[in-house]
C-alpha cells in the first residue's frame, strides 16, 4: 500500500464508516486532526511555545497510563491470558486501553489472536512481510473496512474472547469504546486548557498509536531473532523501550502466553515490572513466565513451532 492509496482508502472508509457504536471513529478526527494537532504541538515546542514542566508531566502520565492499558490489559491479559485478576481490575484495564483510542478490548484481542494464528502469512492482518510496511503499521487499522468487524469465529465457542462476552460491562465498552478517550480529553482540557488538551491527550495518544503499531511493523522487519519461530518476528530494543517491553516481539511469539516479554536482564520490560508490583499488592496473580529450561529448549530448536495458545475454537 502506497501513501496515495492509503489516503484514498481513508477517504472512502470515512464516507462509509459509522462514527459511533460498532463502526470506526471518524477518520478525519483520528487520523488527520489528531496528527495535525500533534504536529502543531511539537512544532510550537521548538518555535518559542515550549510546554512547561506541568504539561510534560501530564503528557508522560497520560502516555504511561494508556500504554499500560494496551500492553498489560488488551495484549497480555485479554488476548493471551498471561495473568489473572478480579472483575473490577479487569474492567479498569479495559477502560485504560480504550482511552488510547485503539478500539475496544474484545475487538483488539480478537484481531491480535488472528495475527498469531497466521503470523506473516497471507492471512495475517498486519504483516510487513506478506504486505507493505505502511499497511502493517497504519493501513489495516485506518484505511480498511475489512477489519472493522470482529473476527466472527472468536465471538462464539471456547475462545478466550468469547468468554469475555459474558461480562456486559466489557461488551458495552467494546461497542462504545470512544467514551474513555473523550472523557480523558475533557479532563485534560479542564485541568490545563488548550495546552492540557494538546499535551495531556493529543500528543500521548498519537505517540501511543505509533508505539503500538511499530510492534506490528518494525518488529517484523528489523531486530534480532533469539528464537527461530516460523514467522519473521524480531526483538527491537527501541520499540521495547517505547512500548513498555512489547518490542521484544520474537520472545513474545516464542512464548505468547508469557506475562514477561523481556526474558533477560538486558531486555527491559516495564509492563512486566509493573505487573510484579501489582502482584505483590494482590491486584493480579498467576503471572505466567517460561522457565529457564523452556527458554533453553526453545533456543535450541531450529524451527520453533509456536503453540497457538488461546486461539482454539470449537
Amino acid at each position: 500500500m502506497g501513501l496515495l492509496r492509503f489516503v484514498i482508502a481513508q477517504c472512502i472508509r470515512e464516507a462509509n464508516g459509522k462514527p459511533f457504536g460498532e463502526g470506526p471513529p471518524l477518520l478525519v478526527t483520528t487520523s488527520v486532526v489528531m496528527h495535525g494537532a500533534a504536529a502543531y504541538a511539537l512544532i510550537s515546542a521548538f518555535t518559542g511555545m515550549a510546554p512547561g514542566g506541568f504539561e510534560l508531566g501530564l503528557c508522560a502520565t497520560s502516555y504511561a497510563f494508556r500504554m499500560f492499558g494496551i500492553t498489560a490489559g488488551y495484549h497480555r491479559y485479554f488476548a493471551h491470558g498471561s495473568f489473572e485478576t478480579s472483575r473490577a481490575f479487569q474492567f479498569a484495564l479495559a477502560v485504560c486501553g480504550a482511552s488510547a483510542w485503539q478500539k475496544g478490548p474484545l475487538w483488539w484481542a480478537a484481531h491480535h489472536l488472528e495475527h498469531h494464528l497466521h503470523s506473516d502469512g497471507p492471512k495475517d492482518t498486519h504483516s510487513p512481510v506478506s504486505g507493505s510496511l505502511l499497511w502493517a503499521h497504519m493501513g489495516w487499522f485506518w484505511a480498511s473496512m475489512e477489519y472493522d468487524a470482529h473476527p466472527g469465529k472468536y465471538l462464539a465457542g471456547t475462545s478466550r474472547v468469547a468468554k469475555f462476552r459474558l461480562f456486559p460491562e466489557l461488551v458495552a465498552l467494546d461497542r462504545f469504546h470512544h467514551g474513555p478517550g473523550i472523557a480523558l480529553a475533557a479532563l485534560a482540557y479542564t485541568i490545563d486548557g488548550t495546552p492540557g488538551l494538546l499535551w495531556g491527550f493529543v500528543v500521548p495518544t498519537v505517540a501511543a498509536w505509533h508505539a503500538t503499531f511499530a510492534v506490528n511493523s518494525v518488529c517484523h522487519r528489523w531486530g534480532s531473532r533469539r528464537f527461530q519461530t516460523t514467522d519473521n518476528s524480531r526483538n527491537n530494543p527501541f520499540v521495547g523501550l517505547a512500548a513498555f517491553g512489547e518490542g521484544h516481539h520474537n520472545n513474545h511469539h516464542a512464548f505468547p502466553w508469557s506475562s514477561r516479554h523481556g526474558l533477560s536482564s538486558h531486555e527491559p520490560d516495564l509492563t512486566y515490572q509493573l505487573l510484579r508490583l501489582l502482584e505483590r499488592a494482590g491486584v493480579v496473580w498467576g503471572l505466567k513466565v517460561p522457565t529457564a529450561e523452556q527458554i533453553e529448549r526453545a533456543q535450541r530448536s531450529k524451527r520453533l513451532r509456536v503453540s497457538k495458545q488461546n486461539v482454539t475454537l470449537s
